[in-house]
């Protein structure tokens, strides 16, 4: 047992006890190469798309519409009514899919290009470095006491990163509200209160995730990093350094043999943890923080090349391909393994599934809603009638006239119009109604029997027809 016996403190003591380690300001150092060049490509790629989408149009309305209010979402070609939710379900399970198969094959590249936080992490990073400086005069920058160049700098930045959220804000909201609504509304300061705070909001977690916390929310915030390690093995391409080669580090002359001086191809420059934007140190082996963006890859190839050794110290490569000395070839022949076959095949299938389900879709739905109040009524002549109300979404953005009829039953009829005009994208309402002559009804008598209620358009000589089954109630 090891006693614990208290020590009395100074009097004029002053402790400070921290149950949270200060998170140090990771400054990464700017880099090129080829993985960079890739990176601002899905920069302009993705940022191109997203600013330029809105203000798309498609047959005299915007291309891209999610129209809460009117329950309507325009994707192209596509109005999708709220039944349709069903869609977007699935597109989450293919896209979790193919986060799956990717990362089973080569990690975390969607980190390392296209997430949203990486990409605005990265522009923010520019123009930091085009007000403040690359990383040794950011680090002086913020060691130096407050002055005018200061003041201008970190002015300059704020003003920068404000404007990219504000714009990245509006263009949010520009998805909701039609874009040239909403900037007409905002020329003239008419905006709703709730576009106001949408556009604010997503303004104010842009310029807070990519401005401020960056790191931390791939570190500890993303749930991607945490369960990486279950969808990788042995045979996925992760950033890797190769340890056999590199160790034992040290500095030399480029003239110098590292091999007479018993040292690795690593020259322990530290370049490779400067460039990180998130301050881990590769060398150390794949952790979780690492979010794949090839940074390290480039300042490590182009020191290699300074010093005349052969590129790759850093590379993508597979902890197998690493141990074993596999080259690209044989690596890349290990990539169909039963995981990713697994994988890829149900994400085929189930894209295949929505695609098909968008395809056959049909321009209309139907809702039968069946006369709760009064199940059945004998009416003039002895008739049994039952009423229906059908509700007709129409998903085209043409107006459309559609016609009902009714099977499954022996001399069933309809008593009540059986055609109703629905507008663009509208949803029509009919009420049906069924009748059934007296000696035909006898013999269903207390009983309800299926029928079938058959909806039909015609869309520039095409018919497309909908079937709905529904029951038809006979009194005792």
């Amino acid at each position: 047992m090891i006693p614990i016996r208290p020590v009395a403190a100074a009097a004029d003591a002053d402790f400070v006890v921290s149950m949270y380690e200060k998170q140090a300001k990771v400054y990464p150092r700017a880099v090129h190469g080829w993985f960079a060049r890739w990176r601002w490509t899905m920069v302009w790629l993705t940022q191109g798309i997203f600013y330029g989408l809105p203000w798309l149009q498609w047959n005299g309305r915007q291309a891209m519409l999610f129209d809460i209010s009117q329950r309507r979402f325009f994707v192209f070609g596509l109005v999708l009514q709220p039944q349709d939710l069903i869609y977007l379900a699935a597109l989450l399970i293919i896209s979790a899919l193919a986060l799956f198969f990717f990362t089973a094959v080569a990690g975390r590249l969607w980190c390392g290009y296209s997430c949203p936080q990486t990409v605005y992490t990265e522009i923010f990073l520019w123009v930091e470095r085009h007000t403040e400086g690359d990383r040794v005069a950011r680090i002086r920058l913020d060691a130096a006491p407050w002055g005018a160049e200061k003041l201008a700098r970190k002015g300059a930045k704020q003003l920068a990163w404000i404007s990219i959220g504000l714009v990245t804000g509006f263009t949010f909201v520009g998805y909701f509200t039609p874009i040239r609504t909403l900037g007409a509304s905002l020329a003239s300061f008419a905006l709703s209160p709730w576009e106001v705070f949408w556009i604010l909001f997503y303004a104010f977690a842009t310029y807070g995730n990519a401005g401020y916390m960056r790191e931390q929310v791939c570190k500890y915030m993303c749930p991607y990093a945490r369960f990486q390690s279950a969808l990788i093995d042995k045979d996925s391409l992760v950033i890797a350094y190769d340890t056999q080669r590199g160790e034992a580090r040290g500095s030399r002359s480029r003239k110098a043999d590292p091999k007479a001086l018993g040292l690795g191809d690593c020259v322990d420059c530290g370049l490779c943890v400067q460039v990180c934007p998130t301050g881990i140190d590769i060398r150390n082996g794949l952790q979780n923080e690492c979010i794949g963006c090839a940074a390290c890859v480039d300042v490590c190839d182009d020191v290699m090349g300074r010093m005349n050794y052969p590129p790759g110290l850093i590379r993508y490569a597979t902890e197998r391909g690493v141990a074993s000395h596999l080259t690209r070839n044989e690596m890349l022949r290990r990539v169909l393994r039963p995981r990713v076959l697994i994988y890829g095949a149900v994400l085929i299938a189930a894209s295949i599934a929505f695609v098909a389900s968008l395809s056959l879709r049909k321009g209309f739905t139907v809702d039968i809603i069946k006369d709760r109040g009064s199940l059945a009524r004998v009416v003039e002549g002895g008739q049994i009638e039952n009423v229906y109300t059908l509700h007709i979404a129409n998903g085209t953005e043409q107006a459309r006239r559609y016609r009902v009829e009714a099977s499954g039953l022996p001399g069933l009829r309809i008593t009540s119009p059986a055609a109703v005009d629905v507008p663009p994208t509208g949803i029509g309402t009919l009420v049906l109604r069924l009748a059934l002559a007296p000696e035909a009804a006898e013999a269903y008598r207390g009983r309800a029997s299926p029928i079938v209620l058959e909806v039909s358009t015609d869309d520039d000589g095409v018919v497309t027809t909908a079937r709905e089954k529904s029951t038809y109630f006979v009194p005792r």
